[in-house]
């Protein structure tokens, strides 16, 4: 798994590519928790480029919009592959963050 992040304005993308799993989910982790700490005012994280997540990878997004409510900050989601987005769906987590198409729909 690879892990990115870019800010612009006050938004800042943590762009992810591979599988999301127990070994790689602490590097997502990170950059939610950086991200968060740098004060952004908003925080997506593009799981555009996913193949697999399993339930650490969950873990990390909910630990995540937990952190961005209490330091007020939005946290929405893009993912477009629909393995993925079913696993969101499945847990209800689909309804709980906005989950986007395209990083363009933002």
């Amino acid at each position: 798994m690879q892990v990115s992040a870019t800010n612009t304005n006050d938004r800042t993308v943590i762009a992810v590519s591979g599988e999301v799993d127990i070994a790689t989910s602490p590097a997502l982790d990170s950059a939610v928790i950086t991200a968060v700490g740098e004060g952004a005012k908003h925080i997506t994280i593009d799981l555009t480029d996913v193949s697999f997540m399993d339930s650490s990878g969950l873990g990390v997004v909910v630990r995540g919009l937990k952190r961005s409510r209490e330091a007020d900050i939005d946290l929405d989601l893009v993912i477009t592959n629909d393995r993925v987005l079913k696993v969101f769906a499945i847990t209800g987590l689909d309804q709980v963050i906005e989950i986007h198409s395209a990083l363009a729909d933002i």
